[in-house]
């Protein structure tokens, strides 16, 4: 799973903040995977809870099959580390991904067409 650097087609040229825009979807190799991949995102959820880092947006689905789709913004400048990836929790999630994980995971940039938010839970 990358650490969301392979999204330098996002960046202007200058050196100031940008707006990387993420959408990653894997499978699940069995529930029992899932359960534990889930376990690992919500500790990612936990941390950034308590850090609070105001250039990160992110949102993870568990989807009816057990697969997840990730959907991260973040806004740093280009070669700086994405706050999310950075994360302690985030090292402990990927550790074995790819044990919980069926086949490659699927991340590409994403074009914000339009946003509407509420206050989910």
């Amino acid at each position: 799973m990358s650490t969301g650097h392979s999204d330098s087609s996002a960046a202007p040229s200058s050196a100031g903040p940008v707006q990387f825009r993420l959408v990653t979807r894997y499978a699940s190799r069995s529930a029992e995977a899932a359960d534990d991949n889930q376990r690992r995102v919500e500790a990612v959820f936990a941390e950034l809870d308590r850090t609070r880092p105001g250039n990160v947006s992110y949102l993870v689905l568990r989807l009816a099959d057990d697969s997840f789709m990730h959907i991260s913004f973040h806004g740093h400048a280009p070669g700086e580390t994405n706050p999310i990836a950075s994360t302690g929790a985030f090292a402990r999630f990927i550790d074995g991904h790819g044990e919980r994980r069926q086949g490659e995971v699927d991340q590409q940039n994403a074009g914000l067409v339009g946003a509407y938010l509420t206050v989910i839970g």
